[in-house]
């Protein structure tokens, strides 16, 4: 396999003269791949539930959040010596028994993300078959399905990120530009009363809570950029070159994401119904397999079929990387209190890392847990690991205080909003 080498500056050499390359377009594409997954697809039927109030005022709150939390939770990482999984660099700041516990919660984190794709790719893919007549009967009913879908996604996922770009990257054009076409497309079917029905004053902040969540996932990508971090700082011999990299490829998917991403929901928003949405709910799909139902015309159907699958496949495969990094890290961690790590097989860490991933994968699928749900109440996984403990590493690692400012009281209030979010659907 070929390496991308990139030119190593001299101390003296300015920052801005490091070559924007494939492999720092790769790394892009997978994140607007990771952000590009179920929160969009998902997001369109919370704001068909609440109303386009709440999906304003939400939005508001969340997308500065994500580009802070993401920005904070990325330079605690780069800033860390250690230049391994989340464990590791927890535990040099805090040490291993820090380490392991907030590798644990980073672990739930992610495990709700990647389930949920699990979950999407086959229902959705279950539906689609079926609403087009391929298959009698939905196949998501058949446990050998999910667990032949599962594995070959996580086979694939497991080859590395130079695999991923080759095979995401063809997926997150196709679907980048199916998100602008759709969008424009649907200018036609809007009904402002979708968006903008009556405001329940009385449920307002509890609404706008539970769709917080819903918000943050629509452009969220947090949970790739330590295996960004780690490939970069592995890639590169001088640190500044390698933070440059990483930030520059942070920034610009950001932006992409922000100006398409609400185009897209605000278009769907006005075109979903407050009864599609509740169906959506109640059959755990995604707002797009409800427009190939009920939209008229092939090629629409065409496209929101593929935004869906493809949506939804570039994102397990950027969540895969963080979910394996994650798994192996809490492993490794765990080991090491046992065994001295230079003895430790790491082949075979790998291998049983993935088989454990599937099967993991396969049990939860066949459970048939609410997406919808599953979304809500991982809230608090995010608000702790990536707003509260920069946060906290801000303030008490004295190698961190560069990182300290405005920005990091605004990360930590988000954070305390995820966690009671899910509380509030006890009063729904």
């Amino acid at each position: 396999m070929s390496t991308i080498k990139t030119p190593t500056l001299a101390r003296s050499e300015p920052l801005l003269e490091i070559p924007f390359t494939g492999y720092d377009f790769g790394w892009i594409v997978l994140c607007i791949g990771m952000a590009i997954g179920s929160g969009i697809v998902f997001m369109p039927v919370q704001v068909g539930l609440k109303g386009g109030w709440v999906f304003l005022t939400a939005i508001a709150l969340s997308y500065p959040a994500v580009y802070h939390l993401q920005n904070l939770f990325l330079r605690t990482l780069m800033q860390s010596e250690v230049r391994e999984d989340y464990a590791g660099a927890i535990s040099h700041y805090l040490g291993k028994n820090w380490g392991i516990a907030l590798a644990f919660v980073y672990f739930v984190m992610l495990f709700g993300a990647i389930v949920t794709y699990a979950t999407s790719i086959t229902y959705d893919s279950a539906s689609y078959l079926q609403t087009f007549h391929i298959t009698d009967h939905a196949l998501s009913d058949n446990g050998w399905y999910s667990l032949a879908l599962i594995a070959v996604l996580v086979v694939i996922s497991a080859q590395g990120e130079r695999l991923l770009f080759k095979v995401a990257g063809p997926m997150v054009a196709v679907k980048f530009t199916i998100i602008v076409a759709m969008a424009v497309v649907m200018v036609p079917h809007w009904n402002v009363q979708n968006i903008l029905r009556p405001l329940d004053v009385g449920n307002f902040v509890r609404d706008v809570l539970t769709t917080l969540p819903f918000a943050l996932f629509s452009i969220l990508y947090v949970q790739i950029l330590n295996p960004m971090n780690i490939a970069y700082r592995k890639l590169e011999s001088d640190p500044r070159v390698a933070a440059y990299r990483i930030v520059r490829a942070n920034r610009i998917a950001y932006a992409v994401l922000v100006v398409s991403v609400l185009f897209f929901a605000f278009s769907f928003a006005f075109t979903i119904s407050q009864a599609d949405a509740a169906y959506a709910l109640e059959h755990n799909i995604s707002a797009l397999a409800i427009v190939a139902k009920v939209m008229p015309g092939a090629w629409v159907k065409a496209m929101s079929v593929m935004l869906d699958i493809f949506a939804i496949v570039s994102a397990f495969f950027g969540i895969y990387l963080g979910f394996n990094e994650a798994v192996r890290g809490i492993v490794l961690n765990m080991s090491a209190r046992f065994v001295r790590t230079e003895y430790l097989n790491k082949s075979a860490v790998d291998v049983g890392v993935t088989c454990a991933i599937v099967l993991m994968l396969w049990v939860w699928v066949s459970a048939n847990f609410s997406t919808m749900l599953i979304l809500q109440l991982t809230g608090p996984t995010y608000g702790i690991t990536t707003c509260l403990v920069p946060s906290y590493l801000a303030w008490r690692v004295p190698s961190l205080r560069n990182l300290r400012g405005g920005a990091v009281y605004f990360v930590f209030l988000y954070g305390l909003l995820l966690m009671v979010s899910p509380l509030f659907r006890l009063f729904e």
